[in-house]
């Protein structure tokens, strides 16, 4: 004769009976059908139907309880309603009603101005947040941090480049002034050309930003450390942008960016292309940042340019962007960030990969670029007196002339 357990029965009636209606009931319909299958169950129903389902006893209890309620009341059902009204956690928030205050003191960008404020020089994780909010009597965990802070419209924020410096008064009208000179030049088929210095870059087995096709999980190993190699140095890129013809020069110098190495590059971009693309040119137009090697306070770059009127026999016309205005210079992007697109990811490992990676910079608007190593001496700590410079014909324009003149090819 075998004797059935008739709780095990239920039960497992039960548990098969809430896993097809789990998905179609809500919280407190999953808590008023429970109770009432325990209510069924007699004695012992609430540990039944919490094993059967996998609910907590307390939930079901509190199923049976409202069941109670709902019945003494005589009230209509609020179907709606999952909760009593009050009912469910109280918010962190509401329990402290500072603690938005001081976590929103702690994330502020200058702490409130306060330099020995918590924090102030620390990476304000939101573990650390946490831990200083406990600190100061307020516990919450690093995830309700990360809650409230989007709460106080924060989010991770990198920085941006969008500072340029103090604006200098006249802005706007020196670049209507090289945007004049340029058309004039253009018209009249001389030759405009923008000059500037791409940044050093290491020469060897380094890491070089960027990507490239390779076979998968085969990536080019490079040195760790990016320490100079002693034997092939750095690289300082010197560029000639030719406006007109979408053409350009690099000199790649192994030495010092003076304004010697400066006015040798446009030099040698005259010689090997300028002359050949202007054979009837009588004048040039140079469009150079304010600072640097060509900065419009050397007198050095100035000296050196008044050499090469003499020797070419242009009249070379000058004109300087405003400070902090660089990314502006056309050289910037219409050459200079299509080299560094073709080399992306290329390790620039001797001199001769670099000129034939730069030689090989093209674009489909017609971008053409030729590119040769300078390896002279270019010292720097050289100084030109103004007795020197006087002896150059340099004449300053009418509209600031200290960034905007033209140096004669005689005395």
């Amino acid at each position: 004769m075998y004797v059935y357990d008739v709780r095990a029965l239920d039960a497992t009636e039960i548990k098969a009976k809430y896993h097809q209606l789990s998905p179609w009931l809500d919280e407190r319909r999953r808590r008023l059908w429970a109770a009432v299958e325990a209510e069924q169950l007699g004695f012992g129903g609430v540990s039944a139907v919490a094993i059967a389902t996998g609910l907590s006893r307390n939930t079901i209890r509190a199923g049976v309880k409202e069941l109670a309620a709902t019945r003494r009341a005589k009230r209509p059902v609020d179907t709606e309603r999952i909760r009593q009204p009050g009912g469910g956690r109280k918010p962190v928030t509401e329990k402290d009603p500072r603690l938005l205050a001081a976590l929103d003191a702690l994330v502020q960008p200058y702490t409130r101005g306060d330099p020995m404020g918590p924090l102030r020089w620390t990476c304000k994780s939101t573990g650390r947040l946490a831990a200083e909010l406990t600190r100061q009597g307020h516990r919450v965990s690093a995830r309700k941090v990360a809650a409230l802070l989007q709460e106080l419209a924060y989010s991770l924020q990198a920085n941006r480049k969008t500072r340029e410096g103090a604006s200098h008064p006249d802005r706007n009208a020196q670049f209507e002034h090289i945007n004049a000179q340029t058309r004039a030049f253009q018209r009249r088929e001389q030759p405009v050309i923008s000059v500037d210095t791409k940044k050093k870059e290491l020469v060897g087995e380094f890491k070089n930003a960027g990507r490239e096709w390779r076979p998968k999980g085969r990536p080019r190993p490079v040195q760790i450390h990016d320490f100079v190699d002693a034997e092939l140095g750095k690289v300082i890129p010197y560029g000639v942008y030719d406006l007109a013809r979408n053409h350009g020069w690099v000199s790649v110098g192994t030495d010092h960016d003076t304004p010697a190495f400066a006015v040798a590059s446009i030099r040698r971009w005259w010689k090997r292309m300028g002359h050949l693309a202007y054979p009837r040119a009588t004048a040039l137009l140079i469009l150079a940042d304010a600072g640097g090697s060509n900065g419009y306070r050397s007198r050095l770059w100035k000296a050196r340019l008044h050499q090469l009127a003499v020797h070419t026999g242009l009249r070379i016309s000058v004109c300087h962007f405003p400070p902090g205005t660089s990314k502006w210079n056309k050289i910037e992007h219409r050459m200079f960030c299509h080299i560094t697109e073709n080399w992306r990811g290329r390790p620039l490992v001797s001199h001769e990969v670099i000129i034939q990676l730069i030689g090989g910079t093209t674009t489909q608007t017609g971008l053409r670029i030729h590119a040769g190593l300078d390896k002279r001496r270019y010292p720097t700590g050289l100084t030109v007196s103004r007795a020197e410079l006087s002896r150059a014909r340099i004449e300053p324009a009418v509209f600031h002339g200290d960034r905007n003149y033209t140096i004669h090819p005689t005395p």
